[in-house]
C-alpha cells in the first residue's frame, strides 16, 4: 500500500527529509512519534501529493507519487488516499451524512456535485461508514451540534466513504480529552483493520501509540531513527526520538522542535474546508447550505 525508498525533502536550504524508507501494508495501523519538526507532517504532505519530494520513491496506493513530476489531481487522489485531520475541516452547516458524502465527490461529476445529488449506493455507504463509528442515529442532524469527538468521528466515516487504500491522520486527537481520543483511535483502527486500509497517522502521546499501533516510527531531525513493535519502544528508542542532538549542516535552531519542519510550507496556505488536501473539493454551493436538504 505505502512503498517509500530514498526520499528526500527540503525547503530551500532547510534539508527536512534524509533517505526516508518505510513499507506499510494493507490493514497496518502505523503511528509515527517525533518533536515538533521532526518531519513527520512534511512526510504525510509527501504521501497526500501536497508537496512534492525532491528524489527518491514514493509509491501510495498504487500510485507514483514520483511519475510525471508528482503532479496528480485531487480528484485523482481522492480515489486512493484519504486524510483525517486535526480539526475535523467539515462543514457545520451541513448535515453529519453530508459532510460524509463529500468524501465521494472524487467519484461523482461537477454538476452532481454542485447540485449535492448522490446515488442511492452513495448514501447507502456513508449511512455504512456513520455505523462504523457509532453515528448513524446522528446522520440528519447538523454537524455544529456535534461535540468534538463526534466530529472527529464524522470525519472518519468522511475518510472511510472515499473507499481509499491508505488513509493518512495529521494529529487526529491532538484537542481531545484522553477518554475522547481513545475513543476515536479505537474507531479508526477497527474500521480500517476491518477493510484493510493501511494507516500513517502522526501523534505525540507515547501511550497511545503504545496502545493502539500495529508498528511505531521515530522521526528525528528528518530521519527515521525508530521502526519496531510498540513492545520495542524502550527508554533507548525514546531517547533517540526525542533527545536526537543537532547533525552538522543543521544550523542553530534547526534542530528537532526548533524550526526545522515549517509548518506551511514557504509559498503556500493553509487548506481549509473547501480544499481538502487529498479530498476533492468541495463546491462553494456546499459552503452556503443553511440546513440539511433534500433529505440528506
Amino acid at each position: 500500500m505505502i512503498r517509500i525508498r530514498q526520499l528526500r525533502k527540503s525547503y530551500g536550504s532547510n534539508h527536512v527529509l534524509h533517505g526516508i524508507d518505510l513499507d506499510v501494508q494493507p490493514g497496518e495501523f502505523v503511528v509515527m512519534l517525533g518533536l515538533s519538526g521532526a518531519g513527520k507532517s512534511t512526510l504525510l504532505r509527501c504521501m497526500n501529493g501536497l508537496a512534492r519530494a525532491d528524489s527518491g520513491t514514493l509509491e501510495v496506493g498504487g500510485m507514483d507519487l514520483m511519475l510525471g513530476g508528482g503532479r496528480h489531481s485531487r480528484r485523482e487522489l481522492a480515489r486512493h488516499v484519504a486524510m483525517v485531520f486535526q480539526h475535523h475541516n467539515l462543514v457545520p452547516r451541513l448535515s453529519v451524512r453530508k459532510n460524509v458524502l463529500t468524501g465521494r465527490l472524487g467519484q461523482t461529476g461537477t454538476l452532481a456535485s454542485v447540485l449535492q445529488l448522490f446515488r442511492e449506493s452513495d448514501i447507502r455507504l456513508a449511512d455504512q461508514c456513520l455505523e462504523r463509528v457509532g453515528l448513524a442515529h446522528k446522520a440528519l442532524e447538523r454537524t455544529e451540534a456535534l461535540s468534538g469527538g463526534q466530529m472527529q468521528r464524522v470525519g472518519i466515516a468522511r475518510a472511510l466513504a472515499q473507499q481509499p487504500q491508505v488513509i493518512l491522520a495529521d494529529e487526529p486527537v491532538a484537542s481531545l480529552d484522553p477518554k475522547t481520543a481513545r475513543s476515536v483511535l479505537q474507531y479508526l483502527r477497527d474500521a480500517t483493520r476491518e477493510l484493510g486500509i493501511a494507516v500513517v497517522c502522526n501523534l505525540h502521546q507515547v501511550d497511545y501509540a503504545r496502545e493502539f499501533g500495529d508498528r511505531v516510527l521515530g522521526l528525528a531531525q528528518g530521519r527515521m531513527v525508530f521502526d519496531g513493535s510498540p513492545q520495542a519502544l524502550d527508554e533507548s528508542a525514546l531517547q533517540a526520538i526525542y533527545h536526537a542532538q543537532p547533525t552538522a549542516g543543521q544550523g542553530a535552531g534547526q534542530g528537532a522542535g526548533q524550526g526545522a519542519e515549517p509548518d506551511t510550507p514557504p509559498g503556500t496556505q493553509a487548506i481549509g474546508p473547501a480544499g481538502l488536501h487529498a479530498q476533492a473539493p468541495v463546491p462553494a454551493s456546499w459552503m452556503r447550505a443553511s440546513a440539511p436538504a433534500g433529505g440528506l
